[in-house]
């Protein structure tokens, strides 16, 4: 089956689940006058030059749909999905495409353990005939960090954690602040962890509470993330959030994320008051999850790639 009909068979499906299931399709804008904050993510930026109030104005394509959806879900949407491009800067290789299809959806009384759930059951049906979906594992960051680099990523030090990385013959990046902690953690993670994930789809949660981005803070002994990554045979294919509620927190994060971006010699981002504004109005209980679909279609098939799915690569643009 060539690319094109393997993804209008795909996407099909996903469109066939979310209608069974209730889950309303929605569209939004790919331009905004406000960005993501995450210094992670670098977004493509154009201006308008009018006619209108907003002339002259600067835009950001968007790196996911996330803020407008979630101003639809304080509306009153009720549970809402969304199949779009995205834009991400500086992101190019194998796995990553600077411009990419995102499927993105919010489930309204859902914690994150139900929309893991959903991701699972997302995938047996749209995988059906294509990738055997056999194993299903559920690991915290915690332990596979512990039994896979003998790490405790909670308590260690930027040195244990720098030296864990030499001792595999993995280089420094150029440019990593010795005190990023976040980074280092990272670079443990995609470079060790990830690799030995293994076949079968993997979900991983309880992620720091330094990396809970626009997810809740879970109560317990340490203060995690209630956040998890779905990962299918060793590919990062998802990311999802038991949402984030409380705008004033949000802001506090947004303005700690701009922060470390000056620290990083990055540009500050602005700030998207209209969700703030949503946040404060309400939002209702919900878990959202992001999935990349050309990740999705390459494990699908048997790909090693994103150039064998993707009609036009960079390149080829």
């Amino acid at each position: 089956m060539d690319s094109h009909r393997l993804r209008a068979r795909v996407l099909a499906r996903v469109r066939d689940y979310f209608l069974q299931a209730g889950v309303l399709e929605v569209d939004t804008p790919v331009l905004s006058t406000a960005g993501a904050t995450d210094p992670a993510l670098q977004s493509f930026q154009t201006r308008y030059h009018g006619p209108g109030p907003a002339h002259g104005s600067r835009l950001y394509l968007h790196t996911s749909p996330e803020f407008p959806m979630k101003r639809l879900l304080a509306a009153g949407s009720g549970s809402i999905y969304q199949i779009c491009k995205v834009f991400r800067d500086g992101e190019s290789g194998r796995r990553h495409n600077p411009e990419f299809t995102l499927l993105e959806w919010y489930r309204v009384g859902f914690d994150h353990f139900d929309l893991m759930e959903d991701v699972e059951s997302l995938l047996r049906i749209t995988l059906k005939g294509l990738v055997p979906l056999e194993s299903v594992d559920h690991r915290t960051y915690h332990d596979l960090f512990t039994e896979t680099t003998g790490i405790d990523p909670f308590t260690a030090s930027v040195d244990e954690l720098r030296d864990c990385l030499q001792s595999h013959a993995i280089v420094s990046p150029v440019g990593l602040a010795a005190d990023d902690r976040d980074g280092w953690l990272d670079l443990l993670m995609t470079h060790i962890i990830e690799p030995r994930l293994g076949p079968g789809l993997v979900f991983i949660r309880d992620y720091p509470a330094s990396q809970a981005a626009l997810a809740r803070l879970r109560p317990g002994t340490r203060k995690v993330a209630a956040r998890f990554e779905a990962y299918l045979n060793g590919v990062e294919l998802a990311n999802g959030y038991h949402e984030l509620t409380d705008a004033a927190e949000q802001r506090q994060r947004f303005e700690q994320d701009n922060a470390r971006r000056v620290t990083q010699g990055l540009e500050p981002v602005v700030v998207d008051e209209h969700l703030l504004d949503a946040l404060a109005s309400g939002l209702p209980d919900c878990a959202g999850v992001a999935l990349g679909v050309d990740r999705l279609l390459m494990v699908a098939a048997g790909a090693e790639s994103l150039d064998a799915i993707i009609a036009f690569p960079l390149d080829d643009a």
